[in-house]
């Protein structure tokens, strides 16, 4: 730039110079016509030395995305799966998960730690939620449904019916805490429908989420468990002994919605639909997911 502005400084003189000779010559020039050449002579001239030009170009966003989703325990293996192929088409979307008990993440986003998806394994904290008006209007929806299992370890033998809870030589039950795991709160319904709650209340072992019953009934620190049909697939180590009559038990449904205090509504969303997308659904029915 300092170099242009020198040249500059010689290039002026020397017009002035220019013009002040052809103005004193007898050349049958006229001045309108010297004055068009000289500026065409130094148009040329700054053109060539290259003085720098402003010029605009585009900004590309390149900022990332972060979505924290808030979801049953239950859901863990699926939504994992799921992550990659949704990236594929929104590289710049990081995803964490959050897995736990759905009255445990409900409580946290009554608190205010930040989420941005809640997927909760019944509709009863996402009605809270809803009430409280935590939740963005019109964003629930259903993405899949379940059923409830009871399961014995993989060698165990003499328990075929949810009546054999009853028999002496089952000590140990184990299920989620019905207070704010759901697959315990189904479970109480379940006995409780049979008529057999009370009898087996003894031996109840409540664990904080359906995976704490899963790994219970794995290692044999209980006799029995009631488990997601989903939970009781994905391990080699226990069987399932009967499935719950859905008529025991209120709808074991996956409801999903965006938080309102989501820094990223929009990306929430999106991801939200992809979960309804065939994609996703065929992730679902893999791992035994029913759809809605």
């Amino acid at each position: 730039m300092v170099n242009n502005l020198i040249i500059i400084g010689k290039i002026i003189p020397s017009v002035n110079s220019m013009y002040k000779n052809f103005s004193q010559s007898r050349l049958p020039i006229k001045t309108g016509k010297l004055l068009i050449l000289i500026t065409t002579a130094l148009t040329t001239l700054l053109l060539v030395i290259g003085l720098p030009t402003v010029t605009t170009s585009p900004v590309v966003a390149q900022s990332n995305t972060s979505l924290l989703i808030s979801a049953a325990a239950s859901l863990k293996e699926v939504l994992v799966e799921i992550q990659p192929l949704y990236q594929q088409s929104q590289p710049n979307v990081n995803i964490s998960y959050n897995f736990g008990s759905s009255g445990t993440l409900q409580q946290q986003i009554e608190q205010g730690a930040p989420t941005d998806i809640f997927i909760s394994a019944a509709k009863k904290q996402v009605d809270t939620l809803e009430q409280k008006g935590l939740l963005v209007t019109g964003s629930r929806n259903i993405i899949a449904k379940n059923r409830l299992v009871l399961i014995v370890p993989k060698n165990a033998v003499g328990i075929n019916s949810f009546y054999s809870l009853k028999d002496a030589k089952v000590k140990k039950i184990a299920i989620g805490e019905p207070r704010s795991v759901p697959a315990g709160q189904y479970a109480q319904q379940v006995l409780e429908k049979l008529k057999i709650w009370t009898e087996v209340k003894s031996k109840l072992v409540f664990a904080n989420n359906v995976r704490q019953v899963l790994a219970s009934v794995e290692s044999g620190n209980a006799d029995t468990g009631l488990v997601y049909a989903t939970d009781a697939k994905i391990s080699n180590r226990v069987k399932v002994v009967v499935t719950a009559d859905e008529k025991y038990h209120s709808p074991i449904i996956y409801p999903l919605a965006v938080v309102k205090r989501s820094k990223n509504v929009n990306a929430a969303k999106e991801f939200s639909q992809f979960l309804s997308s065939n994609q996703a659904k065929a992730v679902f029915k893999k791992y035994g997911f029913i759809l809605p």
